[in-house]
């Protein structure tokens, strides 16, 4: 017998200053993902990275959280997601303080795998948290309200990037983290209850951690890694703690690494149907997938991570090399997503009492394939900041839209009692889909600056092995030889033709950065498809009831 709605006791004072500690926990490891991005130019140069090193720096974070999301989920139902949240605050926060003592690329990319594993901590413990305490109508708002942190916390990073490195140093994005962490350790303690999942089936699928985080691990490092070694033939010797796979080998090691995470999600799926068939606990409940809004929910959500964090990558760089911004004017530029993430979020349960919650998501995705496409079609070496702050916005008002609304329809057909595997199985596509943002973005940079740069600087006059040499020292330092040369002026090796050689790099620069931005309008694209299906496996179900509201033995029949 379904429970009436209406009949569903009120949350009390303390269940709304947990949605808030809960909020915050999450806003903080969300915005490190993105913070990264507009100080990553003062990165590189300082610590000199590639744009290799730069893409692992911004992606290895969301690759180690993709990584450990679904064990971290299963842990938080088994052990106590309050005591997991707070496990996580504590890694955090050492990961934090390695990252902003760091003084060159390998130091910093641990870090960021040590802050990676407390963000996986803290992701699954609280979304299941939140979808434990919060019933009926009021799950809706709570989850308006998650929305809402996601999508502001992503668009106000860089913009705290941009303010923290230019007003003290690119190390203060990370050891801000510190002070927040404490605070939020505080008072998670005394405020957010302990909730757990019910157990029942034996065992702990260690083969089904590891096979996951194999796979996803090899995906992101095949794509990220291309364009530097190789899709097929090897361009260069790749070295990993002191094992050499050879420049003269028959194939690169990225086809290979590609194979690896092919066999290995395979056989992922395989094991996991295998737990399933003999009754043991197993990491990722596949029947989850039966809930046809579970399932083209998140599709949409990885769409939207690839194409939010692909624009986050490649903008930063074009911004301060390109365009010649300081960190602050670009922080401000992008924080025109911000200015439209937070005002859409506000609104968006107004418009879901309209339209449903899967007609907003669609109407925000349509929103931010018209910006980005906008952006795309508006972005030159010269184009003013103010410009592109105005498709910006529009992108924004989408993304707080799809945000708000995507996770509570996503989750709406999960059972409370796995809500755990449920919340870590969406955060884990979206964190693949940010990884793999990045590693889509850098790799179409990469690949189009190598014919973009050397026809921009034929066009200029510029030819011959040192405008190759100079093509390819642009292309492997992410755009940061623009700033320099153009700080350098008359004095660098180019004299008097210092100009010229600078706005032809910032042309190619553009061009390069524009094909980026088209990628990831496709993928915003295949998420607007996919949110398109979403609405209509939705509006199968009575909108009238809320399937939350039914004991967790009783569900209702799955929509296939």
């Amino acid at each position: 017998m379904s429970e009436n709605p209406r009949a569903v006791a009120a949350p009390g004072r303390r269940e709304w200053w947990s949605l808030g500690v809960l909020s915050v926990g999450l806003g903080l490891i969300v915005l490190d993902g993105t913070i990264v991005g507009v100080a990553l130019p003062a990165i590189v140069g300082d610590l000199h990275l590639n744009l290799t090193d730069a893409q692992w720096v911004n992606s290895l974070y969301a690759v180690v959280l993709a990584a450990l999301l679904l064990s971290t989920g299963s842990l938080a139902d088994r052990w106590g997601r309050k005591r997991l949240f707070l496990a996580g605050l504590v890694v955090f926060m050492g990961g934090s303080l390695l990252a902003a003592v760091s003084t060159a690329a390998g130091p910093l990319i641990a870090a960021r795998a040590v802050q990676a594993v407390g963000a996986a901590l803290i992701m699954p413990s609280t979304l299941s948290t939140v979808n434990a305490m919060f019933r009926g109508r009021y799950r809706a708002a709570a989850f308006g309200v998650w929305g809402a942190v996601i999508s502001g916390a992503a668009a106000v990073g860089p913009l705290a990037g941009g303010a923290l490195t230019q007003w003290a140093s690119w190390h203060w994005i990370f050891l801000v983290n510190l002070p927040i962490g404490v605070i939020l350790f505080a008072a998670a303690l005394f405020i957010v209850p302990e909730t757990r999942g019910v157990k029942t089936r034996p065992g702990v699928d260690v083969d089904g951690a590891l096979l996951s985080a194999i796979g996803f691990g090899a995906l992101v490092f095949a794509v990220i890694e291309g364009p530097d070694l190789g899709w097929w033939t090897p361009k260069g010797k790749l070295t990993v703690f002191g094992w050499v796979w050879p420049a003269d080998a028959p194939v690169s090691a990225v086809p290979i690494a590609l194979a690896v995470a092919v066999v290995a999600l395979v056989l992922f799926v395989i094991w996991e149907r295998h737990r399933e068939k003999v009754q043991r606990e197993a990491l990722l409940d596949l029947g989850l997938f039966s809930f046809s809004t579970f399932s083209w929910g998140n599709l949409t959500a990885a769409m939207v991570a690839i194409g939010e964090f692909a624009i986050i990558f490649v903008l930063p760089l074009f911004l301060i090399n390109a365009l010649g911004l300081d960190v602050m004017g670009a922080g401000l530029v992008l924080a025109a997503m911000a200015v439209g993430a937070f005002l859409s979020g506000a609104s968006a349960r107004h418009l879901a009492a309209r339209f449903g919650s899967p007609g907003t998501v669609l109407i925000g995705l349509g929103l931010e394939v018209a910006g980005t496409l906008a952006l795309a079609l508006l972005l030159r070496p010269d184009s003013p900041g103010w410009l592109l702050a105005i498709p910006l916005v529009v992108y924004g008002l989408g993304l707080g839209l799809a945000s708000a609304q995507l996770t509570g329809t996503v989750l709406r057909d999960v059972p409370v009692g796995i809500s755990g595997q449920g919340s870590a199985t969406q955060s884990t596509v979206r964190q693949v889909g940010s990884a793999l943002g990045t590693a889509f973005a850098g790799a179409a940079l990469s690949v189009s600056l190598a014919l973009t740069l050397p026809a921009a600087l034929d066009a200029a006059g510029v030819t011959g092995a040192q405008a190759d040499r100079l093509a390819d020292s642009t292309r492997e330092s992410a755009g940061t030889m623009i700033t320099q040369l153009r700080a350098q002026g008359s004095a660098s090796p180019f004299g008097d033709h210092t100009t010229t050689v600078v706005q032809a790099l910032s042309s190619g620069f553009a061009d390069a950065t524009r094909w980026a931005l088209v990628i990831a309008a496709v993928f915003l694209l295949c998420g607007f498809i996919g949110a398109a299906r979403l609405r209509r496996v939705a509006g199968r179900s009575d909108p009238a009831a809320d399937p939350h509201d039914e004991p967790d033995e009783t569900r209702p029949v799955r929509n296939r």
